[in-house]
């Protein structure tokens, strides 16, 4: 197969290893985990979160593949290998659902069941459990905090940069933005969204290019994580009065929330890959039905005043595992709770009860 083994390089980095079961012992139920832009360190959070899912449950081979940036088609030929070496069952994070949106229903008619991690699935797909925030919500957060770092009379422009335009998440988390900025600072124009890449040395470029053509904006603004803790470098190298403010729990970006140069979200990736894993893998041992909808799972602004907790959190795997497993448990065991209609995931509303607009 052509594709990518994660968890082993990536769980020994954390300081922790899941040893998987040789080929040559008792057959056990296989998952998998597929992800996309499995460089960047919010793909790599959901995925050792996968791994440490399916161990939490116990007695399932699980394996975990990854893509470059914006691979499509490598996803697509890595999801036909992995539907028929891991039937008991594969979670995908993809930034193209619709594009993934055939082989996907390919992949349930065959009768692999399917979770889609962090990106809504698309229409067609046949995926009918959906593991992620509601990112509108994670976007009125974020403008939150930046509207605190402005006077309320603040009249000027706010840039926004999306790193993946189209995205059905990022652009949920913009629209988040754009409409909570207008509520709190209705005199502020909002530009934009731009595109700011995928590729952290691209995305860093595209970032100086703004703040240099803008140099009056009162704030830059964007979805992901390189977006995070680029705009806080170039912030603070330049002394920039503006505010920076971005989605991640990179190391980078929690420390510059400690210095005071980032206002921040984590989407608390982690968690859905955990919740993901634990959920294929009870299926895949137990036979335990999987939920049909939304899984909402809880996004967390960063501030002075958890900042550091969180940097001990992100020290080592045992760190997340203590800090997310009764919730990961209790999710699992309660999922109605969490539980909402699927087509609400795609709605920009806090509250995804109400449905669309």
């Amino acid at each position: 197969m052509r594709w990518l083994r994660l968890i082993p390089l990536l769980v020994a980095a954390a300081g922790y290893v899941i040893v998987p079961t040789p080929d040559h012992a008792v057959p056990r139920p296989a998952v998998a985990f597929l992800a996309a832009d499995a460089v960047l360190g919010f793909t790599q959070e959901m995925t050792i979160g996968f791994g440490f899912g399916v161990e939490r449950v116990g007695g399932v081979w699980h394996d975990e593949a990854g893509t470059g940036f914006g691979d499509t088609a490598r996803q697509f030929t890595t999801l036909r290998d992995l539907r028929k070496s891991h039937p008991g069952g594969v979670s995908v994070f993809t930034q193209s659902p619709e594009l993934l949106a055939g082989a996907l229903a390919q992949t349930v008619a065959a009768g692999t069941p399917v979770v889609a991690v962090d990106s809504p699935p698309a229409t067609g797909s046949g995926v009918s459990l959906y593991v992620g925030n509601n990112n509108y919500l994670l976007g009125t957060m974020l403008a939150g905090q930046v509207a605190g770092r402005l006077p309320g009379s603040s009249a000027g422009a706010v840039v926004l940069g999306t790193s993946v335009p189209g995205a059905p998440a990022l652009d949920l988390r913009i629209a988040g933005i754009r409409d909570e900025l207008r509520r709190l600072r209705p005199r502020l124009a909002v530009l934009g969204p731009f595109d700011t890449k995928q590729d952290p040395a691209a995305n860093r470029a595209a970032w100086r290019i703004l703040v240099e053509a803008n140099p009056a904006a009162l704030a830059f603004l964007g979805t992901g994580d390189a977006d995070a803790y680029n705009l806080a470098s170039i912030r603070q190298r330049t002394n920039g009065a503006w505010a920076a403010g971005g989605f991640s729990v990179d190391r980078r970006a929690l420390r510059a929330v400690r210095s005071g140069q980032l206002a921040l979200v984590s989407p608390e990736p982690f968690l859905q890959g955990a919740v993901a894993g634990m959920l294929q893998a009870a299926h895949a041992k137990y036979a335990t039905p999987l939920p049909r909808g939304w899984i909402v799972t809880p996004g967390l602004p960063i501030t002075a005043g958890n900042v550091d907790r969180i940097l001990e959190r992100q020290e080592s795997l045992g760190n997340r595992v203590q800090w997310f497993q009764h919730l990961a448990d209790d999710i699992v065991a309660r999922p109605d709770t969490y539980l909402r209609p699927l087509g609400a995931a795609g709605c920009p509303s806090v509250d995804a009860e109400a449905g669309c607009q």
